[in-house]
């Protein structure tokens, strides 16, 4: 029978007005072997839409429900056995009465079905007015996609990654139209970055919204990152906006409001005078002036200038020799951490200048579970604990800029290859960030060693690698994502790529979900399987099927769409949005089926599945099973 709408849309009662689309056949009635199908609708317009879905009986036409679609959603609204072979689908757009003046289509594999303009047909009797007719036949899957704009509905194209590790792509003003947003998806971003610091809550918003009509229109999952500022330590200002120094002299940091000069400047941070210890060093303007701590009261700080010879208005403080006691959460992330949550639409955040567990705490109180954590690590203090970090975490940013100002240049690719390590043992994701394609920000090629640097992440096995100005504020940022892909596409297909990823594979806990997964790799490889099929409501399956890193493709299939979002980041993993299965049979037909649909395999691959029985439950990861792809393509052996 046909399933229930998931939890997330709303079933509505008749909107028999304008009806915008439907699909029917005249052709003989019933099904002499009942087929299954999933009709999936995409809103992409910025309005609710209300769709009815109904077959075609002996007596007349039946309406199986209504339902109201969020905007820029997408959704499995019914799936299961049909009821007739002839289905239609009627929409209409609720903000506008009824009326539609944008474009839709339908569809079935290599077939589409499109109606532009305002369309007269009704349902249920009515009278049928410009009804096309189309059989469903024995597809197990249609598309419908809602668009605003005349001429903007297309058929989707399978959106199938050739490679493993994602891409993040952080927006702003040279990436924050929808035209845009949806050229960077198609060239490779998997994750979109908001950063905080730059974008107001209106523009965060706005943000959201084009990125989940570029969702809705491609039909896959689409990952929000949220980038919270963090504390941003800074002097005050001087007399004449900047002063010289020279090495050896005296320097003083202190309370005192007034303009700076040669001796001394404001600093409006007392947390800092309370804990810098002499011996300590302060860096100023990303390490350009380097003083040292002689003298500390509480209130001043007198030191020594080491290296550099200038600071100037409002320029950043480091602090490497300093754990500050004051978390890294201000007043402004506290208002964007609301602002964040209260959209309901962003899946991870991201918590910058952690230094000890303790930071973390806060935020989860805050979030309660509804985002992602990720942890940025930027200070050396992080280092020192970072396994309880890395605990508290949902995954975590190596941001090489910050982490290279407070420790030595030449200790970071040590340090990024050890987190990355630690996340993989661990099984939490892992993304590495900052200046990797710094050169695309006004050239349209990268240099020779920046594109060692993104090969080196490839080659260590991070989750995720991500743009910052590139895509954000550069010339190029279409071409900044393509290179990237390119290089991480050609990096995964060198012979030594294999062997390196095995020999860093962490052993897994000794838990039966973890041995599972263990399985389902070694089967998968040894047997050379098509792909490795997880169903995952919570998202952990997921996690430890990618921690394995296997040589085949994943497929991590979840009734939630935020799980599918979040897991958008994670490496190797192609996330599907579906209903649970029903039964073991209908969770090798449903695997075998999306398996065939996203282009991964064909009849006579085998697969290997991952589930827990009971079927549904979260976190009960405990069994596999190996299963032929059917002559159909749409059921499995």
């Amino acid at each position: 029978m046909i399933q229930a709408a998931p939890s997330f849309l709303t079933r509505s009662g008749p909107l028999v007005r304008l009806a915008l689309f439907a699909l029917a056949a005249a052709m003989p009635f019933f099904i002499a072997d009942a087929a299954r199908a999933d009709f999936r609708v995409c809103n992409g317009t910025q309005n609710l839409v209300g769709v009815a879905i109904g077959y075609r009986a002996k007596d007349g036409w039946v309406t199986e429900g209504w339902w109201q679609v969020p905007a820029t959603t997408c959704a499995t609204l019914i799936e299961g056995e049909l009821q007739s072979r002839y289905y239609y689908l009627y929409a209409e757009d609720a903000a506008r009465g009824g009326r539609w003046t944008g474009d839709v289509q339908m569809c079935v594999a290599e077939n589409e079905f499109k109606i532009t303009g305002v369309q007269d047909c009704y349902a249920r009797g009515y009278q049928k007015m410009g009804f096309k007719e189309y059989d469903t036949g024995r597809r197990g899957s249609w598309m419908v996609q809602l668009s605003d704009t005349p001429g903007d509905a297309r058929k989707p194209e399978l959106m199938k990654r050739n490679r493993k590790i994602k891409i993040l792509a952080t927006l702003g003003p040279a990436s924050a139209e929808e035209s845009m947003i949806e050229k960077l998806h198609q060239a490779g971003a998997d994750v979109f970055r908001i950063n905080m610091s730059h974008a107001s809550h209106d523009v965060m918003r706005t943000l959201i919204q084009r990125i989940r009509s570029v969702e809705a229109r491609s039909g896959r999952p689409i990952g929000i990152l949220a980038d919270l500022r963090g504390p941003k330590l800074r002097v005050g200002k001087f007399v004449d906006s900047k002063v010289d120094l020279k090495p050896g002299q005296t320097f003083t940091l202190d309370n005192n409001e007034a303009l700076g000069d040669q001796n001394r400047v404001y600093l409006p941070h007392p947390e800092i005078p309370e804990s810098v210890q002499p011996g300590h060093r302060l860096l100023i303007d990303d390490g350009k002036l380097a003083l040292r701590a002689e003298k500390c009261d509480g209130k001043s700080i007198v030191t020594t200038v080491i290296s550099g010879t200038r600071i100037s208005d409002r320029k950043g403080v480091s602090l490497p020799d300093t754990l500050l006691g004051v978390g890294a959460l201000t007043d402004k992330d506290r208002a964007d951490l609301d602002a964040v949550l209260a959209t309901d639409d962003v899946d991870w955040v991201a918590l910058s200048f952690v230094q000890r567990p303790d930071d973390l705490a806060e935020v989860r109180k805050i979030a309660r579970g509804r985002v992602g954590l990720m942890s940025k690590i930027e200070k050396p203090q992080a280092l020192e604990r970072i396994e309880e970090i890395i605990e508290l975490s949902d995954a975590l940013m190596v941001a090489r800029g910050d982490l290279g100002v407070e420790m030595p240049l030449e200790s970071v690719p040590g340090i990024q290859k050890q987190l990355i390590r630690a996340c993989r043992r661990s099984g939490k994701p892992v993304v590495v960030a900052t200046q990797m394609l710094e050169s695309m920000i006004s050239a349209p090629v990268p240099t020779r060693a920046e594109v060692s640097d993104v090969a080196t992440a490839v080659f260590e096995g991070a989750d995720a690698v991500m743009l910052s100005a590139e895509s954000a504020s550069g010339d190029y940022p279409v071409e900044a994502v393509a290179t990237m892909a390119s290089i991480a596409t050609a990096i995964e297909r060198e012979p030594h790529y294999p062997g390196i990823i095995y020999a860093q594979r962490a052993q897994p806990e000794a838990t039966g979900a973890d041995a599972i997964s263990l399985a389902a790799r070694q089967i998968a490889e040894t047997l050379k399987l098509s792909a490795i099929v997880c169903y995952t409501s919570s998202g952990t399956t997921g996690l430890r099927a990618s921690r394995e890193r296997p040589q085949v493709p994943i497929l991590a299939l979840s009734p939630i769409i935020k799980t599918a979002r979040r897991l958008a980041i994670v490496w190797g993993l192609h996330c599907v949005v579906t209903h649970d299965a029903t039964d073991l049979d209908d969770m090798v037909n449903r695997a075998c089926r999306i398996v065939a649909d996203e282009g991964f395999g064909k009849p006579g691959d085998r697969i290997i599945i991952s589930a827990g029985v009971p079927l549904g439950t979260p976190g009960a990861t405990n069994m596999i099973r190996i299963a032929y792809i059917g002559s159909d393509g749409q059921s499995g052996v």
